[in-house]
């Protein structure tokens, strides 16, 4: 007699945990990358918190691609047909942790990836200003080689013009 009142409680907490949202740990997520997400059961309606920070992609019903998409933390809320929470879970999104060099100079930020080699590359959070170094010379260069080939078109027009011979009256 007593197995009975042992068997329905324990019945009644593998029911209770079967019911719970999963509350895993957070799920981290490098910005502009992406990262699988499998459900147990097929989603009716995928919340995420903050836009700004990730994306969702629903590819089947039980298959979601998170992706970084700013620096951050929001919330993922995913429900199934009959209205229960499957899946309430924490989305970090952080930076690349390798192949990339930061440089701070003053309050401006310059990020270059490197592999192999070291390119400058824009990332969230920079502000127009960091580019001015670089941007001002490739500036500079592409006026001066726009301003040489107008120059040297309008010399050959007038060479051409002047080498043309006058006809007499």
């Amino acid at each position: 007699m007593r197995r009975l009142p042992l068997v329905l409680a324990l019945s009644f907490a593998l029911a209770s945990t079967l019911a719970q949202p999963a509350l895993a740990e957070s799920l981290q997520v490098r910005i502009d990358q992406a990262a699988r997400l499998m459900l147990a059961s097929p989603a009716r309606d995928v919340i995420i918190g903050n836009p700004a920070v990730a994306d969702v992609t629903v590819i089947d019903g039980r298959s979601l691609i998170i992706t970084g998409k700013g620096y951050g933390v929001t919330n993922l809320i995913v429900v199934d047909r009959a209205g229960r929470t499957i899946v309430d879970r924490q989305i970090v999104v952080s930076g690349p942790d390798g192949d990339q060099v930061s440089f701070y100079r003053g309050a401006s930020v310059y990020n270059y990836a490197c592999s192999p080699r070291c390119q400058r590359q824009p990332l969230p959070g920079e502000t127009d200003t960091a580019y001015g170094p670089w941007a001002a010379p490739a500036a500079t260069y592409a006026d001066r080689a726009r301003n040489a080939a107008a120059a040297g078109q309008a010399s050959d027009s007038q060479a051409s013009a002047s080498a043309a011979p006058k006809r007499s009256e």
